[in-house]
């Protein structure tokens, strides 16, 4: 799997200029909170706490345009609950990102 960053480059470029330390400390604070939600996606013990972890996941990266991470997050909702490669593939994505 590979992760353009193009979207989120350009996302953050519009947002706060050539200004790089606030790109850095925004692509830092985006990729903490998709870790907390696919860590919340781990942790949940029923169907409804999966969904719900993931489709605030996608919401995440629908703010940032991040479509790889959508579609990830989209395949954990169509998918079973748990799933570890789906899991493992957004958890890849993440650390492609910062």
């Amino acid at each position: 799997m590979s992760f353009d960053s193009g979207p989120l480059d350009r996302f953050l470029s519009s947002a706060i200029g050539d200004d790089a330390a606030m790109a850095m400390d925004l692509r830092a604070v985006f990729a903490d909170s998709a870790r907390e939600l696919a860590d919340l996606m781990r942790r949940s013990r029923c169907d409804a706490n999966w969904h719900m972890a993931a489709l605030r996941l996608k919401s995440l990266a629908a703010t940032f345009g991040v479509i790889s991470l959508i579609e990830l997050a989209e395949s954990a909702m169509a998918g079973v609950p748990g799933d570890p490669a789906v899991l493992r593939d957004i958890n890849a994505a993440i650390d492609a990102i910062g």
